[in-house]
């Protein structure tokens, strides 16, 4: 006996596809999804998961030079941590693969070959001390808003894990929180270095949130991924709210902030501020930024190098 819904109609299917996400019901890895729906999931999620482990690449960097043994082993953990988050994502991104008859494999090539993307910060040079507690501190704090607003996301395996990170990262932000917060309460060369770095990062904070609008990219992906209940929130609501937890934060410790317009307005209820140039992040996005080639190839690099690791556990398994 057929199941009932190979006798469906493709619009009788997206008609009770979009039921269940308005009702707030799960999406499973099994269940029937428009094509539109899946490929947003795979280029959402195997990004996601590619920034976690690029995003590693930056700290990792600081991992020999931290300042003492206790912040070796809290920068390493981090590090661990990221990895982590990264190959989980990258598993979720695998099912939804299977269709097409690829692996995690071949989000690697893609990821070499620029055709998949990793995140505009991690294209960043991170040259002091100072560059990585903001990371974990604002670049962390940032994709915490982002993630929290995924949290009830349509897609089951996604949201859950999202679960795991989110909790994991606001640990990492506290981390990044207590490298500035003693920089700060530091030496006056130990305070320059902290505001070095709030200069170095403000734009590429910015820019982390995406466009406003398809306007300013030509593109409005945003749009899709609310459309399926992916996430709630616009790019520029997201933006708006990251300036509310952390501006106030950033000027308690001292520090200014690089943007002279940069002020709340209370009749509008937003903040005003300078638009980053946009010209950056098209850039980024072809693997133009300060370090993107570097740490391609340091993944490349160790990628190649521990081939032998995947091809023992595949030989194992089969």
């Amino acid at each position: 006996m057929s199941n009932l819904k190979d006798t469906l109609t493709e619009e009788e299917k997206l008609s009770q596809f979009i039921g269940k996400i308005e009702a707030g019901q799960k999406i499973e890895v099994d269940d029937w999804m428009p094509e539109e729906y899946r490929l947003t999931l795979i280029k959402l999620i195997s990004m996601h998961g590619m920034s976690e482990i690029m995003g590693a690449l930056p700290e990792k960097e600081w991992v020999p030079k931290a300042p003492s043994l206790h912040r070796k082993l809290g920068i390493m953990a981090k590090v661990q941590d990221e990895m982590g988050h990264g190959q989980l994502l990258l598993r979720v991104a695998e099912d939804l693969l299977k269709p097409y008859g690829k692996t995690r494999g071949d989000l690697m090539d893609d990821l070499f070959s620029g055709k998949l993307k990793f995140h505009n910060v991690f294209h960043m040079p991170a040259p002091t001390w100072g560059d990585a507690g903001l990371i974990g501190w604002l670049v962390d704090g940032a994709a915490i808003i982002t993630q929290t607003d995924m949290l009830g996301a349509s897609y089951g395996p996604y949201a859950r894990a999202l679960q795991r990170i989110c909790a994991e990262e606001v640990f990492h932000a506290q981390h990044g929180e207590a490298i500035i917060m003693a920089l700060a309460e530091g030496t006056k060369e130990q305070r320059e270095m902290v505001q070095e770095s709030v200069n170095r990062w403000w734009e590429s904070l910015l820019i982390f949130f995406g466009p406003a609008s398809k306007d300013t990219m030509g593109t409005s992906k945003q749009d899709v991924t609310i459309k399926y209940k992916i996430r709630t929130k616009t790019n520029e609501q997201l933006r708006q709210d990251f300036f509310t937890k952390y501006i106030p934060r950033i000027l308690s410790l001292g520090l200014t902030i690089p943007d002279p317009t940069l002020r709340y307005d209370e009749e509008q209820k937003l903040w005003v501020y300078e638009q980053p140039d946009w010209n950056k992040l098209k850039a980024i996005s072809k693997n133009q930024g300060p370090r993107s080639q570097a740490r391609l190839n340091l993944r490349k690099t160790s990628y190649e190098s521990n081939a032998w690791v995947r091809e023992a556990l595949s030989a194992a398994i089969s």
